[in-house]
């Protein structure tokens, strides 16, 4: 008989039970791979056909904040973040209130509540909690070599993934030419790195480092080479050569500074030298000098006289005389002195300023020439004047015969060629 009174308390404990709200959760952790699609199941009892008022929340580190609602009307997503990602899993109203996300990131990674009210129930058990764990695969890893490559050498080999949830673990072995695996102390898996001490020849080849963790893995290669030892020698003359090259590299700018410079300096030179042979052009004199023959600069022709003391020569009319133009005595185009009284007619004779000095004619009496004690004696003796010789006024002498008057003649005559500077018309030499 005692069993019954249990039975009793049992189903109305039950009756009691039914009536009150309860959430429920399939899962107190979910676990996704970034990317993926992550579902939070809920669900309420007892089922009733009244509208719920269903919220949802995310809590993560430093923050909190609603991301969906459900009330009389339709679903709303509060937050942004959460945009075209979030969704009920079955229609509402409905008791399951299970949501899902799409494109999970690592930021959705958190504890989620779900919070269910009824009109007419108790909320005795209304809230459901679920932690989402977003795991990300580990990023590609780079791999490096530190130290130098060479037999004999101790080199360190570094692999290392930027991101990834979990942190991932490393593992090194070389692939060629000849499959080889290192363990601890050789390799640290949870840093990466693998050291080589005192490395051969036989050492060289492909090397494999793989980055893994429960979101996935990645890895890298890397071609290990080494070097023959390193000779002193071949050491010396890169650093000789270096240094050769360097001060190349320093001397050809001083060198072409020094170069223009002396350039510029025989330039100035040259400039000066111009500047001191250039004299300002001076007035011409003709020097006079007893004994020498003095050439003028311009190469203008000079006078000739004698040295002793004479006496002027007798001048005559323009029209009587006519210039000699050379200084050796050549008598070519000369025209005597001619009058001829009977006719009247006289020979025409240059102008004044071209005019030369006359010859000297001794006096004639009857056609036969008189020798006069004035005559100069030396008359190859030559003496230069600064300008043309005054004319003494001319005497009555007869005239000499016009015809048969030659070279010879002239010179037996004692007839002495006078060369006299161009004058202007002013008197001045030319």
């Amino acid at each position: 008989m005692e069993p019954l009174p249990l039975a009793l308390g049992l189903a109305a404990l039950l009756g009691l039970s039914y009536g009150a709200l309860q959430v429920q959760v399939g899962a107190k952790s979910v676990v996704v791979i970034q990317g993926q699609r992550a579902i939070l199941p809920v669900w309420y009892t007892p089922e009733s056909t009244e509208q719920p008022f269903v919220t949802w929340h995310l809590e993560r580190p430093h923050k909190h904040s609603q991301i969906m609602v459900y009330m009389t009307g339709g679903t709303k997503v509060v937050d942004s973040d959460f945009n075209r990602r979030l969704s009920f899993l079955y229609p509402m109203p409905f008791n399951n209130v299970s949501i899902a996300i799409n494109n999970t990131k690592e930021a959705d990674s958190g504890q989620y509540m779900c919070t269910v009210n009824l009109l007419n129930s108790g909320s005795e058990q209304n809230i459901g909690l679920i932690n989402l764990t977003v795991l990300v695969p580990p990023s590609l890893p780079k791999c490096q070599i530190h130290g130098s490559p060479r037999v004999g050498g101790n080199i360190t080999m570094t692999c290392n993934s930027t991101f990834g949830k979990p942190i991932p673990k490393y593992n090194w072995r070389r692939t060629g030419p000849t499959d080889q695996v290192f363990f601890e102390p050789v390799q640290d898996r949870k840093r990466g790195i693998l050291r080589l001490n005192n490395v051969t020849a036989g050492m060289s080849g492909t090397y494999f480092c793989n980055a893994s963790s429960d979101a996935g893995s990645s890895s890298c290669t890397i071609t290990l080479e080494v070097y023959p030892p390193i000779n002193g020698a071949m050491v010396a003359g890169a650093v000789i050569g270096a240094l050769i090259g360097l001060g190349l590299i320093i001397l050809f700018p001083l060198q072409m500074l020094f170069y223009r410079r002396k350039m510029k300096e025989s330039q100035e030179e040259m400039a000066n030298e111009i500047k001191e042979d250039a004299v300002a052009p001076k007035t011409l004199s003709w020097a006079k000098s007893p004994g020498s023959d003095i050439v003028s600069k311009n190469g203008t022709l000079s006078s000739m006289n004698t040295t002793r003391d004479h006496k002027l020569y007798p001048s005559k009319p323009p029209s009587d005389t006519a210039s000699i133009t050379t200084a050796t005595g050549s008598t070519v185009g000369y025209k005597p002195p001619f009058s001829n009284h009977r006719g009247g007619t006289h020979t025409p004779t240059p102008s004044l300023s071209s005019q030369s000095l006359p010859l000297y004619f001794p006096p004639m009496a009857n056609g036969v020439h008189c020798h006069h004690a004035n005559v100069p004696i030396h008359r190859n003796t030559l003496h230069r004047t600064n300008g043309a010789q005054p004319q003494a006024p001319r005497l009555h002498e007869p005239a000499a015969p016009a015809q048969g008057l030659t070279s010879s003649t002239l010179s037996r005559m004692g007839a002495v060629p006078v060369m006299v500077p161009a004058q202007s018309q002013a008197g001045s030499l030319v």
